[in-house]
């Protein structure tokens, strides 16, 4: 009898979701990440849960339905992490014409079935705050709804859960060998120590490592074309002091993104292009910064620099290769394709997906192995993920209660603390009442007590860790901070060992 029913390699939104998914079904689960959860593409998306307006004028008219339904769900199963969002579209001379634009927008206000989120209006952007910010050559935009979340922290909460169903979660644990027969046979590497275990069913949820994986530890090349597509984004001081976003038509075609993030910055993004190399060493390249610079002040008064970024970053997409011609026509649907060998232990890959239709992804292929498990019913639409146990509308109420609760803490440390654990925000927090409790403090309110949590519950081993995906406090604290947290948390993990 095998170890795992499922063993899964890639630690991304796909590889996590699947496996709390079926977890969740009463399956035994072991999810292997070579480094940290989310340490890949699903950290470095344009932080969206969208259904893809531009993918409508492409005809991808059954992706789009699928992630607006799922855009629905998300707001419910997560309202503390998904955030709803007003994005404006301003029209303009030499884009794709306004009417072509509010057809697109009718269909996309209709065809996911929206229930909670405003539809599409219009706005004259010379008698609205929302043009402020802009040049004087827009004058009318058109206004619609999606949602933001933090990706990575999107990726812990699938990974949390699941552990918490009964699967087995190991980062920074390397599958090195991995032999069929009528099981699995697989190796796994950590901290230079080698294991074995053996599971029924095999998936490759590697995302950029794909073809590396299919090649290095399987033995053999992928069966399908594989395409690999690089996003860049920058992040820059705040360009306007509103709440709604903007997305904007490039003379080439694409478009690109200027988030509100994390308060005090903006995110730009992103880049599409043709990507060969190493997935583990992928950066935003100087022409790529750039490019986004120039696209940023082609529509904003406020200048924006290459030497005036804040954090620049970059993300390999894993796409199944459909033969287009430039890299924003080739399709973001996810394929799943399953290799049943006869006598063999089956063996799935997973191409492709967004953040947003990850979920959809996992049903779809526990349905794909429904035939060689006997398991649960489909479940995740309707289960909170860790700490979304509320309804959206109570979001404040609770951040209010917290700040009630623990009056030392401030008003923008109580907020982000809420919004990244929502209801588990007492489970960090311990029954410390006094600031000096929670001490040390590493800067900008990131305390030991939360630092603890993070190691003990979530798998955070580096300050990288914490900085960048359980958080994003990278973005303010200075390298003397860094340095004390890294050593608090080396001397933490020392004294375990």
């Amino acid at each position: 009898m095998a170890d795992f029913d499922l063993a899964i390699v890639g630690g991304g939104i796909n590889g996590t979701g699947i496996a709390r998914d079926a977890a969740g079904r009463g399956l035994s689960v072991l999810l292997a990440e070579q480094h940290d959860l989310a340490s890949g593409t699903s950290s470095a998306s344009t932080k969206l849960i969208h259904g893809g307006l531009r993918y409508i004028e492409h005809g991808w008219f059954r992706l789009v339905r699928e992630a607006l339904i799922e855009r629905e769900v998300l707001l419910r199963i997560a309202p503390h992490l998904v955030r709803p969002m007003r994005f404006v579209l301003p029209t303009q001379a030499g884009a794709r014409p306004a009417w072509m634009v509010r057809v697109g927008l009718f269909i996309y206000d209709h065809l996911g079935g929206r229930e909670t989120l405003p539809g599409t209006a219009t706005v004259a952007l010379n008698a609205s705050p929302l043009g402020f910010p802009l040049t004087e050559t827009h004058a009318r935009a058109f206004v619609y709804s999606d949602c933001v979340v933090d990706d990575a922290r999107l990726v812990i909460l699938n990974a949390l859960d699941a552990a918490e169903q009964g699967a087995v979660i190991r980062t920074r644990t390397r599958c090195v060998s991995a032999r069929r027969g009528t099981e699995w046979q697989i190796v796994l590497e950590s901290r230079g120590r080698r294991d074995a275990v053996t599971a029924r069913v095999l998936i490759n949820a590697t995302g950029p490592w794909l073809a590396l994986f299919a090649a290095q530890v399987l033995g053999h090349p992928l069966p399908l074309p594989l395409r690999l597509d690089k996003g860049s984004h920058i992040v820059v001081p705040r360009l306007f002091d509103h709440d709604h976003a903007y997305i904007f038509q490039l003379r080439d075609h694409r478009v690109v993104f200027a988030l509100p993030f994390e308060q005090d910055f903006t995110l730009i993004g992103t880049t599409d292009s043709s990507f060969a190399g190493d997935p583990g060493d992928v950066h935003a390249n100087p022409d790529e910064i750039a490019y986004l610079c120039t696209a940023a002040n082609q529509h904003f008064r406020k200048r924006i620099e290459p030497q005036g970024i804040v954090w620049a970053f970059a993300g390999v997409r894993a796409l199944s290769d459909d033969g287009s011609r430039h890299s924003q026509d080739v399709s973001r649907d996810y394929h799943l394709h399953l290799d049943e060998e006869a006598g063999m232990a089956p063996l799935l890959t997973v191409y492709g997906g967004k953040i947003t239709t990850y979920r959809r992804l996992a049903e779809h292929a526990l349905s794909r192995l429904a035939h060689v498990f006997k398991a649960g019913p489909a479940w995740t639409a309707h289960a909170p993920l860790p700490g979304g146990d509320l309804r959206p509308d109570e979001l404040n109420e609770l951040i209010i209660a917290t700040h009630r609760a623990r009056p030392y803490l401030t008003a923008r440390n109580v907020d982000r603390l809420v919004r990244s654990y929502g209801t588990r925000v007492e489970r960090v927090l311990g029954p410390a009442r006094r600031i000096e409790e929670l001490a040390p403090c590493f800067g900008e309110d990131l305390t030991a007590i939360e630092v603890r949590y993070l190691m003990q519950r979530e798998w955070a081993q580096t300050e990288e860790d914490v900085l960048w995906r359980r958080t994003k406090l990278g973005l303010r604290l200075s390298g003397d901070e860094r340095a004390s947290l890294a050593q608090f948390m080396t001397e933490s993990i020392g004294k375990k060992n």
